[in-house]
């Protein structure tokens, strides 16, 4: 039986920063890192590029076989993990394989959310979550074909725009009454909402999928309020939930993800968490939250291989910050932080409909808590730092909201130095 120091299941952004931390502390410690996909690690955030066609599915991948041999790692794919036995440390896979691990990341990620519409488990439809989703997808597209996207969150608007671009006539069904939700707020939204229809693309908001039946090519979608859609493409995109379905019986404590404190550690000793598919502690509130985005899942993946490895230089994890960028029909956007100001919170918002600009600011007790933008000069990643550092603007509040490139960029040159 195979028995690895450190086994890392998962090889997206988490699992590969917890590998890279990892190797930096232990460079001998046995590591095996396993995939349920088959092929190399890589990026979900490309999939909209691949199903477009922009990028090619070869050059999507994060590392090759050579850079892991350089790092001593044994690369498993095609291994799907069913269960988790704790007090023995094994893991056990689909394939009836069992690992025995020292140190274990669970770093599984999460996977659609299939809304509860009558006969959609008997009806063709696509997700869009894996490289292999993208590609079938991509192979349906028909020009002068029409297609139906259920939910206007960042996959199914990032559907929606490539369908439509490829031709084909697209309606978004969304329950809600804005896109992008849980990234922007209504104003935002409003002008997000308007380059979709300015390019074809029809959004029926306040809309719930009641019943779709059909075949292949010929699907017709029931809307609760009586509307009939019919599609010759039905693509479902109304969320994900973390990958915790291996866990009963591990003794890990799961809510909506896997539980996890400051250092990623689980309730079972030995075992931790990161990614999509981990709880933690929220950054403006104590309650654990989960945060599935990128700079999310590598700082927390930093994190676990730090504390797996023994790093005395880890730094507990702050909380989580929601942190997105997101490009449509020639414009970018991005939301960082608090997207919706509570009491207490000043805000600071600019707006020109007519070159379709836009930019909003959150402050609370004179430090940045929320930013956002659609055209805006603002740098994301810099507004993320500030809000993450809980930098205190203080006298230069003023001066931040008459020109806050400027003086973010000050501000950060010198929290760099």
């Amino acid at each position: 039986m195979h028995h690895p120091k450190y086994l890392i299941i998962g090889s997206s952004h988490a699992g590969l920063s917890a590998l890279d931390a990892i190797r930096l502390q232990d460079k001998e410690g046995t590591l095996t890192l396993v995939s349920q996909e088959s092929c190399l690690p890589y990026s979900p955030t490309i999939l909209p590029y691949v199903l477009s066609g922009q990028t090619l599915p070869e050059r999507v991948f994060l590392r090759d076989q050579q850079s892991l041999d350089r790092l001593c790692v044994v690369f498993k794919p095609d291994s799907k993990v069913v269960g988790v036995d704790g007090k023995s440390r094994q893991v056990t896979f689909q394939s009836g394989e069992k690992i025995e691990y020292e140190k274990l990341l669970l770093g599984t990620g999460a996977a659609p959310k299939l809304p509860p519409v009558q006969g959609l488990d008997t009806v063709p439809h696509h997700v869009l979550r894996t490289l292999e989703d993208a590609l079938a997808l991509q192979s349906k597209i028909r020009k002068g074909g029409n297609a139906v996207v259920m939910g206007a969150g960042l996959i199914g608007l990032h559907a929606a725009e490539n369908l439509a671009k490829a031709g084909m006539e697209v309606t978004v069904v969304e329950a809600l009454s804005q896109v992008l939700p849980g990234y922007f707020d209504e104003e935002a939204s409003q002008m997000i909402h308007r380059a979709f229809t300015d390019n074809g693309v029809n959004i029926l908001l306040k809309e719930k999928a009641a019943k779709v039946r059909g075949t292949e090519g010929q699907i017709l979608l029931s809307l609760a309020s009586g509307k009939d859609l019919s599609a010759g493409l039905l693509v479902v995109a109304t969320g994900v939930q973390p990958r915790v379905e291996y866990l009963k019986g591990s003794g890990v404590e799961v809510n909506q993800g896997i539980l996890v404190d400051e250092r990623m550690r689980t309730s079972v000793a030995g075992i931790w968490a990161a990614g999509d598919v981990a709880q933690a502690r929220g950054f403006f509130e104590p309650s654990r939250v989960l945060n599935a985005t990128l700079p999310n899942a590598v700082e927390q993946g930093r994190i676990a291989g730090m504390d797996m490895a023994g790093d005395p230089a880890l730094k507990e994890y702050a909380g989580a910050v929601g942190m997105n960028t997101y490009k449509f029909f020639g414009h970018r956007a991005f939301s960082a932080g608090m997207i919706r100001e509570e009491e207490g919170c000043e805000v600071e918002r600019k707006s020109a409909a007519e070159s379709f600009r836009y930019e909003k600011l959150v402050f609370k007790d004179d430090r940045l808590v929320g930013a956002s933008g659609i055209n805006s000069d603002l740098d994301p990643g810099i507004m993320y730092q500030i809000i993450r550092r809980k930098a205190y603007l203080g006298d230069v509040k003023a001066r931040f909201c008459a020109s806050p490139v400027e003086i973010s960029r000050v501000m950060m040159t010198s929290i760099w130095r």
